[in-house]
């Protein structure tokens, strides 16, 4: 492939990566910092990459990695600064932010964390399933089964239900 077209690639890719981004971390700042990092990662380790065709998927497994990279960084520095503090501060999210945001939006955000980015990768952003079971490491159909799951969810959520997680049946 000629750096022309990786160049190209890469210029396509960005608004969608951003996007992605934006949706991971709630803030526009901060997902400029994950897409720069994503970015930076990603023409450091342009020698592992497998297959030419398969830049997307690539890059928003790298995406995601450093985002977990960076959650799991964060919650180490506040544990620390809470040992320091010797008190536990907890966020409230702003009444603001609840009045503005979209019904859709607070639906997609109560869902769990796994189900809300399959979402995003397959509904918003047209991953293929294989392409998101590769970029999960996980078989076709778990990533079928939990994007059945996640969609249900946000069924039931969209109809008023607020229950976060689905109630177990018991089997005799």
């Amino acid at each position: 492939m000629f750096e022309h077209e990786i160049d190209d690639q890469l210029r396509e890719l960005l608004p969608r990566l951003r996007r992605f981004a934006l949706w991971l971390t709630h803030d526009t700042s901060s997902a400029d910092d994950l897409v720069q990092s994503t970015l930076e990662r990603s023409l450091l380790h342009w020698h592992r990459r497998r297959d030419d065709t398969a830049l997307r998927p690539w890059m928003f497994a790298i995406a995601y990695r450093q985002y977990l990279d960076g959650k799991r960084r964060s919650r180490r520095y506040t544990r620390m600064l809470e040992l320091f503090r010797g008190s536990a501060e907890s966020e409230q999210p702003s009444a603001e932010r609840e009045v503005v945001a979209q019904s859709v939006v607070q639906a997609i955000n109560l869902l769990p964390e796994e189900q809300r980015h399959l979402l995003l990768w397959v509904s918003v952003e047209g991953l293929s399933y294989r392409e998101v079971a590769e970029l999960l490491n996980v078989p076709i159909g778990t990533v079928m089964s939990r994007l059945s799951r996640a969609r249900s969810a946000l069924r039931r959520l969209g109809d008023g239900e607020v229950s976060k997680t689905p109630t177990l049946r018991v089997l005799k």
